[in-house]
């Protein structure tokens, strides 16, 4: 092997780095992952050898059966999606700063912001931001701007990652202020909104909500508007197949994680922001929006009819920092929904549903567990389990099963529970699976 790096390169790095030796720098590392600890073959192998003795190792690797939900999803993407994803004409590191030269890449650009705009039920949608988080809280900047005001009202099942995004949007101006409306059976106490929304910009919501209650989002666009600030609604673009769409119910930005739209979970990105608004907000809009028009022969052609603000105006006049797009992500999400279509949505969708239900009977009747709130939910639901919550699941876990996420740290009023989440990947024998397990750990 060839190694370009000299004795005096290698000094020169590890002095300017601050450390004296290799060693120090690897410290963190156990010992048994570093050479000579971490064995190697004694003979060379070639790409064959070498290829089917990584599949022996990887084959070594225990995953266990997975239920977590809370905002990334075990989901079945098509091969589709992958074989179309992966060619070159799309396969791209970045955006291109030449987009008028890529007519390719902007008009799968502008179907997705097509879709997304159907999906949402809302008049447009950029070319996507870097995740749910960062479109949660750009639409939250978004009605600040709007409204001029800086209260912001939000339902307490909001993603807790999503409002700490938002906070840290608005760290540097402690003139923001917070208002959390309180839950009642799991979902937002709605009789409380006349009173907390007097002088907000937004009401944020979520639905379904973090917990996996579904909303009962009537009227409150009207309380909203009555108050004068805007709804900002987040939904899992999956559950839209069989629930309204936040247009439907007056959203004025309606946000979400693409994730579900044909991308794996890959220990946490790269994801896909999904940002969509009503056309009068469209210029409080951050990121790109790619257009379609007529070139001087008439022919189509696609640009990009907004895009990065803040490169060619002033920055405190740019609504948002953000100027790129998860552009191949983004073709994954519009390939994946495209291959579903309305109705194929609408089966994924019930699948989703119907999974989460039959984990919830089976779960609901162990002794010991019941299902901490009766409302409506989508694919997760909340159990209330006896004992230490993170306990029973380091137990299931030892038992090849991972059961759900443990709320306490998140909503310590709930006290011992478990969010537990069943996708289409789950079938009937993993839930009876997950069903003799809990009872084995409790």
């Amino acid at each position: 092997m060839y190694i370009p790096h000299t004795k005096t390169d290698k000094e020169e790095m590890l002095k300017s780095i601050g450390v004296s030796s290799f060693e120090e720098l690897v410290k963190q590392v156990p010992s048994k992952f570093l050479w000579p600890g971490f064995a190697l073959p004694e003979e060379s192998l070639d790409e064959t050898q070498a290829a089917a003795r990584m599949a022996q190792l990887a084959a070594g690797n225990k995953r266990p059966l997975s239920f977590l939900g809370g905002g990334a999803y075990e989901r079945y993407t098509p091969a589709a999606v992958k074989a179309i994803t992966s060619r070159t004409e799309f396969l791209t590191a970045y955006t291109p700063y030449q987009p008028e030269a890529s007519q390719g890449t902007l008009q799968a650009i502008y179907e997705f912001q097509s879709t997304v705009s159907a999906l949402y039920g809302m008049d447009c949608a950029n070319a996507s931001l870097y995740d749910g988080a960062s479109s949660f809280a750009e639409a939250v900047r978004a009605a600040v701007r709007v409204t001029g005001r800086k209260k912001i009202v939000y339902c307490a099942g909001v993603n807790p990652q999503y409002m700490d995004t938002l906070r840290t949007y608005f760290a540097h101006s402690p003139e923001y202020s917070y208002v959390r409306i309180p839950m009642k059976d799991g979902v937002m106490d709605k009789a409380a909104l006349p009173a907390l929304l007097e002088g907000a910009a937004c009401i944020a919501v979520q639905t379904p909500n973090f917990l996996g209650l579904i909303e009962d989002m009537s009227g409150v666009a009207e309380t909203a508007k009555k108050a004068g600030a805007l709804l900002v609604a987040a939904a899992d673009p999956v559950s839209l197949g069989i629930l309204t769409a936040p247009g439907e119910y007056g959203a004025d930005f309606a946000v979400g994680e693409g994730q579900s739209l044909g991308l794996p979970l890959s220990y946490g990105g790269p994801y896909l922001g999904l940002f969509s608004c009503k056309k009068e907000h469209v210029r409080q809009m951050p990121g790109r929006i790619t257009g379609m028009t007529k070139d001087k022969d008439g022919k189509r052609g696609f640009v990009l009819t907004l895009q990065a603000r803040e490169q060619h105006i002033r920055r405190d006049k740019a609504a948002s920092n953000i100027c790129s797009n998860e552009a191949l992500c983004a073709l994954a999400a519009t390939v994946y929904s495209a291959l579903y279509g309305p109705e194929g949505l609408k089966e994924l969708a019930e699948a989703n549903s119907g999974a989460a239900a039959f984990a919830a009977e089976r779960l609901g009747a162990i002794k010991g567990c019941s299902l901490k709130f009766k409302g409506p939910f989508f694919n997760e639901f909340v159990l209330s389990v006896p004992g230490k919550a993170d306990a029973l699941r380091e137990k299931a876990l030892a038992r090849g099963v991972d059961i759900g996420l443990p709320l306490a740290p998140l909503f310590p009023e709930l006290g011992e529970t478990l969010l537990v989440c069943a996708t289409e990947t789950k079938t009937e024998a993993d839930i009876l699976r997950l069903e003799t397990v809990v009872k084995e750990a409790i």
